[in-house]
């Protein structure tokens, strides 16, 4: 499966939905080829598209065929959208709603494991939203360079057949637990540094203040996408790292939070989106050279 254009169709869709170019979005759309196994998310981004540019009709349609042909999705993903607001009271979209609730299922999958000789501790990397495992070990990849095993743990909760995310605390922490009960014997015992991105960041920091599923050393989280603190301190964790880029929309939210993460250093990156800065394997050697 290509990851790669997929991604990268994702963020030419959104770039052009941000512009209000939706005609231009839809294009764009047809002329996608190649990714089948992403029918669902598409056929959902498409009913965003159409469905923010007034035209409820075809929105409904481009979910009812992808639900013809076997898609689905969280129900929340289709009744919290406010793009697909037009079609609330409609029978057939409660029907579709009902129908894709019905085929929702998750999916608990092996973590990713990578690690040097003699590792020094484990980093577990949770990806954001959307993403997978394998998005973890790609953006994580620099600490195996700095002597850490990387354990990269992929979300059991399917928003829809191949979008993941992490909404549920205690599901989060049961899908960390199951990666740290299959960790190598060689791993075992280590320090354990909880890390991720996004909504994975989110989960990461929320780990490493409450001990849950196991307690962590050490947290570093890109752009967390943080909601309600739990209690808990952040002044034994080391290392203790978060980065926010200047551009990112969750910076306002990470600035919030700011009093209630003492202990914890915040980075913001100048410029940056909500993405990984370029020079992130040089943040990493910093940021666990500083907590060691």
């Amino acid at each position: 499966m290509d990851d790669t254009r997929y991604d990268a169709l994702v963020d030419q869709i959104e770039a052009l939905y941000g512009e209000g170019r939706y005609a231009d979005a839809v294009a764009v759309l047809d002329s996608a080829t190649g990714l089948a196994p992403w029918s669902a998310e598409l056929a959902h981004l498409r009913a965003c598209v159409l469905g923010a540019s007034g035209d409820a009709d075809g929105a409904l349609r481009a979910l009812q065929d992808a639900s013809a042909a076997g898609g689905w999705w969280r129900p929340e993903i289709l009744t919290d959208d406010d793009d697909l607001a037009a079609l609330a009271d409609r029978p057939a979209f409660q029907e579709l709603v009902a129908e894709s609730t019905h085929r929702a299922t998750d999916d608990p999958t092996p973590a990713l494991t990578t690690a040097p000789t003699k590792p020094i501790g484990v980093v577990v990397a949770l990806h954001g939203a959307g993403q997978r495992a394998e998005h973890a070990r790609r953006d994580w990849a620099g600490v195996l360079d700095l002597g850490y095993a990387l354990v990269c743990v992929e979300s059991s909760r399917r928003m829809s057949p191949m979008y993941r995310t992490w909404p549920d605390p205690d599901q989060a922490a049961a899908d960390i637990a199951r990666a740290l009960a299959d960790l190598p014997a060689e791993l075992k015992g280590l320090p354990l540094i909880a890390a991720g991105f996004s909504a994975g960041g989110r989960v990461a920091v929320d780990w490493a203040l409450t001990a849950r599923p196991a307690p962590a050393t050490g947290v570093l989280a890109m752009a967390p996408a943080l909601r309600k603190l739990p209690d808990g301190s952040a002044e034994s964790l080391s290392p203790a790292t978060i980065w926010i880029g200047t551009d990112d929309d969750l910076l306002e939210v990470v600035d919030a939070a700011e009093p209630q993460l003492t202990g914890l250093t915040i980075e913001r990156v100048q410029g940056l989106g909500h993405a990984f800065p370029t020079d992130f394997a040089e943040r990493l050697a910093e940021a666990t050279t500083a907590g060691a």
